[in-house]
């Protein structure tokens, strides 16, 4: 028996939604990548200071990235083949991955403060370990870090005892170029709505995919019934 025509759009929607979902986990799983294997980036993460949070952040992106791949592929192939056991595979994997999302939401906005600490006081123990050291690798992991937040030292561009590893400036500008410390707050801080909001729309878009499966696959089991 074939599927009602209201039935049948919501198949093409549940597969364009899988298609988005997949592309946004091989995003995912390329930034994670990235962030692993390029030589300047990598340089924050093996650190003997580099915080947790970067280390394990980059593997969870890699892993989330080709989980959500794999999602995407089971929920497309599912919705056109109009098959329940991939539907209901899908269907378990997008209620795992919002239950995950809804307990890093939760656990990120509680530790918040400890977060901000943990990445202001890397950057601050890095600064440290090369006015000591003067080791290459974190210069330029001060450089990388400085010029990526357009920030410099822990006191800003006038008096800064290392000019050198700083955005260049020029005039006035040498006075706006504030201190790293404050920038990561200032960074953290304004941002985070914005993490928020987006993490609020993803779990809305899951939530109508989790019905949408559930619906299509119980119309294919009804009309193979009636079969």
């Amino acid at each position: 028996m074939a599927l009602p025509w209201g039935i049948k759009c919501l198949k093409y929607l549940i597969f364009i939604f899988n298609f988005m979902f997949w592309l946004a986990g091989t995003a995912v799983l390329a930034v994670g990548l990235w962030l692993k294997l390029d030589s300047k980036t990598n340089s924050l993460l093996q650190g003997d200071n580099s915080p947790y949070v970067l280390y394990t952040g980059v593997y969870v992106l890699i892993a989330v990235g080709a989980v959500m791949m794999v999602v995407g592929f089971l929920g497309c192939c599912g919705a056109i083949q109009e098959s329940p056991l991939m539907l209901g595979l899908f269907f378990s994997f997008l209620l795992i991955i919002f239950a995950v999302e809804i307990a890093a939401g939760f656990w990120g906005f509680s530790n918040q403060n400890k977060v901000l600490d943990l990445i202001s006081g890397f950057y601050r123990q890095t600064y440290e370990d090369y006015s000591k050291t003067r080791d290459e690798g974190l210069k330029e992991t001060l450089r990388l870090i400085q010029n990526e937040l357009y920030c410099c030292g822990l006191k800003g561009r006038i008096g800064e005892t290392y000019p050198d590893l700083c955005p260049p400036a020029e005039d006035l500008d040498m006075f706006i170029i504030k201190s790293c410390p404050d920038v990561i707050d200032e960074v953290f801080n304004s941002k985070l709505h914005i993490v928020g909001g987006i993490g609020i729309t993803i779990g809305v878009i899951m939530v109508f995919g989790l019905i949408f499966t559930m619906l299509l696959c119980c119309a294919i089991r009804k009309s193979r019934e009636v079969v």
